[in-house]
């Protein structure tokens, strides 16, 4: 499936740590480093399958967690002659993750002073809908992750299944747009789970991402990790009317 979606309007490096340590709900002072590596490199190796345009700071980053998840490693008698200072690998990652945890929470506030707010693909994003409910706009990473558990949940057998490649993104771009004329709310969940196989999946994925990139649609949650939700996005209409 040749079809590349630049990350541009999506997160950092930075941001999918901050999401994987909130998701697994993990104490930012003492960041289990195997296990947020793992999580870090299993993201990673999705991205890559998915064959989006993964920055170069996303590879630094996945470096940094591998050299400090060395550090730990070391047997004790090695640890007792790093200098002091560097007792804990982690001290300079919890850190830079802090100060920008601290960015992103200014940043929010800035934004909900501007008079004329722009659609921002960041978790602090608010949307309102007609009925006057707010809700959350989803990050890269919760697509990721909703992706991720329908993969799970595909039997091996239709993984390994050969099919006809049918399933284009710009086919399932106009799928998508079609299916918002007719339904104002369509889940991501559900839209996977409509899908015959593998190649369906992700190209549905990615004809989301593109219409996100598009500003066509936003996908938005009742609240953080919940079921996503893909709308139409009425205020780029009403500009581009």
């Amino acid at each position: 499936m040749s079809y590349k979606v630049k990350l541009e309007v999506f997160e950092g490096p930075l941001d999918l740590l901050l999401y994987l340590i909130k998701k697994s709900e993990i104490d930012i002072y003492d960041i289990p480093i195997s296990e947020i590596t793992e999580q870090y490199l299993e993201y990673l190796e999705l991205m890559r399958m998915l064959d989006l345009n993964i920055a170069g700071e996303f590879l630094v980053m996945a470096a940094t967690l591998i050299h400090i998840k060395s550090k730990m490693l070391l047997p004790p008698d090695e640890k007792e002659i790093l200098p002091e200072e560097e007792e804990d690998p982690r001290e300079e990652l919890v850190r830079r993750l802090l100060e920008y945890k601290r960015f992103k929470e200014v940043a929010g506030v800035l934004q909900d002073l501007e008079s004329q707010r722009k659609n921002m693909f960041t978790r602090s994003a608010v949307t309102e809908l007609e009925s006057g409910d707010k809700f959350f706009e989803a990050s890269l990473f919760d697509l990721i992750t909703a992706l991720t558990r329908v993969l799970k949940e595909v039997p091996k057998e239709i993984f390994q299944e050969i099919v006809k490649d049918e399933f284009t993104v710009e086919q399932k771009v106009h799928d998508l747009l079609h299916m918002l004329v007719e339904t104002p709310v369509l889940y991501l969940t559900q839209l996977f789970k409509n899908a015959k196989n593998k190649i369906e999946i992700i190209a549905t994925f990615l004809a989301v991402l593109e219409l996100i990139r598009l500003k066509e649609i936003v996908a938005v949650q009742n609240k953080t990790f919940d079921d996503i939700e893909v709308i139409r996005n009425e205020k780029h209409r009403l500009r581009a009317g």
